[in-house]
């Protein structure tokens, strides 16, 4: 009798114990790694984990010293002064040029955060990174001033900077890492926020050139001929004054 209490009891127990210590968290994949099928499907690893291999400030040969490796991820840490205002900050390219592409990352940011990801980028002496190349937008929209900024929210994270606002506005908290990814295809360009689509657009078509004429960009050869002549260009991620993290760095190019 005693022995069919015990095996009755145990449903019971095992069912309490589930509650108290709740389901198994799932695993977390690695980071900075290319799966199996990424690599049979041709994504290239930008950030390996550990070192800048492949990467430089803008316009010159080395990294800024603004920059740095912190726990697997790229990190620029925030001067406080504003957009490059470390000593020896600025922005930094992958020294490589690409043009149709996905490119795949993730990124944090500090409270009151803001960066960018550069793409099509041209490399200019008398001319800063963002001259030449459409930005998706890096912003803590809690906290930044640049979230009330600009037009129906044109500023706000994953946004094409001052120009197309991401919608639906899915981002995470600062502190917490977001998915990013940016697809560029003979002018057809995609920007993705936390799996969702945010915003489509076509460079170098008239719409293209009416929106430019009608914004701050107005006037600038090179950022409405974004990629050049030959319609390619740099991956480029921006000091603008405060820590921020990338990680997770791949990108496919494609035919």
């Amino acid at each position: 009798m005693k022995i069919k209490k015990v095996w009755l009891l145990l449903p019971v127990i095992g069912a309490a114990l589930l509650v108290a210590c709740g389901p198994a968290k799932p695993k977390e994949a690695p980071v900075n790694t290319l799966s199996a099928l990424e690599e049979e499907e041709g994504w290239m690893l930008l950030f390996d984990g550990e070192t800048f291999n492949g990467w430089r400030g803008y316009t010159r040969d080395d990294i800024p010293s603004a920059w740095s490796i912190d726990s697997a991820a790229i990190k620029i840490n925030g001067s406080g002064a504003g957009e490059a205002g470390a000593e020896d900050g600025g922005d930094i390219i992958f020294d490589q040029k690409f043009k149709n592409f996905e490119l795949k990352f993730e990124w944090k940011v500090s409270k009151g955060g803001n960066s960018g990801v550069f793409y099509l980028a041209q490399e200019l002496d008398s001319f800063p990174i963002w001259r030449s190349s459409p930005e998706y937008q890096i912003l803590d929209n809690e906290n930044h001033l640049d979230a009330r900024l600009g037009v129906d929210g044109n500023r706000k994270s994953a946004s094409l900077y001052d120009l197309i606002p991401a919608k639906p506005q899915n981002s995470k908290p600062f502190g917490e890492w977001n998915t990013g990814s940016i697809v560029v295809y003979k002018g057809t360009v995609l920007h993705y926020q936390n799996d969702e689509l945010v915003l489509e657009y076509h460079l170098w078509t008239p719409e293209w050139e009416q929106m430019i004429a009608d914004s701050k960009f107005a006037g600038w050869e090179e950022f409405l001929n974004a990629g050049g002549a030959e319609r390619s260009g740099f991956i480029g991620l921006q000091d603008h004054g405060d820590d921020v993290w990338f990680r997770n760095i791949k990108l496919k190019e494609m035919e």
